[in-house]
């Protein structure tokens, strides 16, 4: 089993689907940053690359490098969630974060 750092720049465009994708690559996926993803699989890089290809526009950036499974993690944690199958059209453990950060705290 190999492991894989997946990280993307999407441009303007929802990244649900993405993320949909990247969780039914492998085995095992964790995402300890916003568009940063560990992945373990059997496949090769260029297999997963075609894999999301589909879900990728012509000015997003991707890029898929087989890592060793040791990491260095600073304000984040590591967590692996086992491959999440679709159950009649619903996707479970989709965690997509959104596109305009967290609001700030009002004055009272």
């Amino acid at each position: 089993m190999r492991t894989y750092l997946i990280t993307y720049d999407a441009a303007c465009h929802s990244r649900q689907g993405l993320s949909r994708a990247i969780m039914q690559l492998g085995e095992a996926w964790a995402r300890p940053l916003e568009t940063a993803w560990y992945v373990q699989s059997a496949e090769r890089a260029h297999s997963l690359e075609r894999r999301l290809q589909p879900h990728l526009h012509s000015g997003d950036g991707l890029l898929i490098q087989q890592v060793e499974a040791d990491a260095v993690l600073s304000n984040t944690a590591l967590r692996w969630f086992r491959k999440r199958r679709q159950t009649d059209g619903d996707w479970h453990n989709v965690a997509v974060f959104p596109a305009t950060g967290v609001p700030e705290a009002h004055a009272a």
